[in-house]
């Protein structure tokens, strides 16, 4: 259906643009602009805030659901309930299992991709190791680490059937050189993460095909002013795209203030690094297999250890704002455009421009969001904007 909103405010990484209007025509975006053809049917977005919905390259679920799993179903049912929090693609998450590969979780996520439902779109996997450093992993099991090997990286190739968007590793590991340089021929973004290389090993790995660094100060070796770690060869490095969880506990806020200013709003991803747990106040889950619960806000295995967020894309937009004082096209930017680089769908992803998919949010003027609209449909919508979006259909 051919449809135009008008007297909206538009931001996307393009800017803002106020009292504009915008045509979609099913699932594309078909005009945008103050002269931007009406449709068959208009509704008024005065005072409402428009985005690109929100691209999460880095989660492993929401609302109960997990995305590291045997039941494709089960990741459909997150792509039906993350656009709640303004998601509307995103990566599967899937990380490791003891003394394997992750087959079941891969053929899982693929049949998921290959067959989705309504809501979210899965627009690839991010394989978050198993190839990191044991000093380094963070919530992941000492069980499922693994070393790179070229036979391994071509049998990963080939049970991800070019669905492998993004994978974490650490570069330091022996072999990791040609791990790397094999996944980049294959077109997977290869981001440097859980790693506790130094500088000087970092900016040698870097060239060699990494265009991405995996939630930025959480599981690697830190930032110290005579030994500058990762994150100084991140910095330096202008092809890499940095993570950050952006919910005030992972990475403090001056703290992502100080790594903003460093990356600027062009190289700055936000992600979520949520669990099954986010969206929920208080909830004990399982994070691939191992016990966890919420303490305070907070994710934590039985042993205290963090365990990814509970954040969703909605609060971090407003932490980004509220807490660290980011501009609001650049926060856009960073949960949208940025990220659609890394997965590889940035042709169709993260702007609010004509060829680019009808994935949209309306946000108050609190950054509160009211609807969420995935590729033509309505995916989610409050209940005092339900009434004025009658003219979508549902998802």
């Amino acid at each position: 259906m051919r449809l135009t909103f008008t007297h909206a405010q538009l931001v996307d990484a393009d800017g803002e643009q106020h009292n504009a209007a915008l045509t979609i025509d099913g699932g594309q975006i078909v005009a945008r602009g103050p002269d931007a053809d009406n449709g068959d049917a208009a509704i008024d977005l005065s005072d409402m805030i428009v985005t690109p919905g929100f691209v999460d390259v880095h989660t492993h679920g929401g609302g109960s659901f997990n995305l590291h799993t045997n039941d494709a179903g089960e990741i459909r049912a997150y792509a039906r309930w993350t656009p709640a929090t303004g998601t509307t693609s995103f990566l599967i998450g899937v990380v490791g299992v003891p003394a394997t590969l992750p087959e079941a979780q891969l053929r899982a996520a693929i049949e998921a991709i290959e067959t989705p439902g309504p809501g979210a779109e899965p627009l690839g996997i991010h394989l978050e190791g198993p190839y990191m450093s044991v000093n380094k992993r963070g919530a992941h099991d000492p069980s499922w680490l693994r070393q790179p090997e070229a036979a391994e990286t071509e049998q990963l190739l080939e049970l991800t059937k070019g669905q492998l968007r993004l994978i974490t590793l650490a570069p330091e590991l022996p072999n990791a050189d040609a791990m790397i340089r094999q996944l980049v021929d294959a077109g997977v973004t290869v981001s440097i993460g859980h790693t506790d290389a130094t500088y000087e090993q970092a900016r040698d790995a870097i060239p060699l095909g990494i265009t991405h660094a995996t939630h930025c100060f959480n599981a690697m070796r830190p930032l110290h002013h005579r030994e500058p770690g990762p994150l100084g060869a991140i910095v330096e490095a202008e092809s890499v795209r940095g993570e950050l969880i952006a919910d005030g506990v992972h990475v403090h806020p001056a703290a992502l203030r100080v790594m903003i200013r460093a990356l600027g709003a062009e190289r700055t991803i936000i992600v979520t690094d949520a669990l099954s747990c986010a969206g929920l106040p208080n909830a004990e889950f399982t994070f691939a297999g191992q016990p966890a619960r919420v303490i305070d806000g907070v994710a934590r295995l039985s042993d205290g250890t963090i365990t990814g967020s509970v954040l969703t894309t909605d609060q971090a937009l407003r932490n980004l704002v509220e807490l660290v004082g980011v501009a609001l096209p650049d926060a856009v930017r960073m949960l949208t455009l940025n990220p659609a680089h890394s997965a590889g769908a940035a042709q169709r992803k993260g702007r609010i421009q004509p060829g680019y998919d009808s994935d949209l949010l309306i946000f108050d003027r609190d950054l509160r969001l009211q609807a969420t609209i995935c590729r033509g449909k309505l995916a989610f919508v409050t209940e005092a904007w339900h009434d004025r979006l009658t003219q979508l259909e549902t998802v």
